[in-house]
């Protein structure tokens, strides 16, 4: 592996693993998500020149977390008697989802906290293509045509999945003001 690959990898890891975890809920998952997803990228396509890097990442995150849906799916409809809570795997750190936030005041740090937190789960609660569409453009910027690259589908698509989720979360958050 080359060092602007790993360089790479090291500046997408923090924001890969966020998304990964609000699409899983868990952060044992989406550790192994975030970790398979580098690894195919160093295996597969090192040997792409480093600004085709980004998109095709974020495609394979991305396919790698349909799988891990795809999958849990399955093993849910198989597996049923075995199924169990979230609260269950409570070895998820809440703090992972505040990585990277610097202890100012410990009132400005509770707002700030509080305001991710409702947002995350505003997010959390978009159907997951919508989900993944907004976190790629709104949060890692890409356009329209990257994300529809990165998503393999049309623009249209795009555009209205990101429409959507954007309705949605207006929503959902305009009813907490209330």
């Amino acid at each position: 592996m080359t060092s602007s690959l790993a360089q790479f990898l090291a500046s997408v890891d923090k924001k890969a693993y966020k998304m990964a975890n609000i699409a899983t809920l868990n952060s044992q998952d989406a550790l192994d998500i975030v970790q398979d997803t580098m690894e195919k990228m160093v295996r597969k396509y090192s040997d792409k020149q480093p600004q085709e890097w980004p998109p095709i990442f974020y495609r394979i995150l991305h396919n790698c977390i349909m799988d891990f849906h795809r999958k849990k799916k399955f093993r849910n409809l198989f597996f049923f008697w075995q199924q169990h809570s979230p609260e269950e795997d409570s070895d998820n750190d809440e703090n992972d989802r505040f990585i990277g936030y610097e202890q100012s005041c410990p009132e400005q740090l509770l707002s700030k906290s509080e305001n991710i937190e409702t947002m995350l789960t505003a997010i959390e609660s978009l159907p997951k293509k919508q989900q993944q569409c907004f976190l790629l453009r709104c949060w890692q910027g890409f356009s329209v045509a990257k994300t529809a690259e990165i998503m393999e589908c049309s623009q249209g698509t795009i555009k209205t999945h990101y429409s959507r989720a954007v309705a949605k979360l207006k929503g959902q958050l305009e009813s907490l003001d209330a």
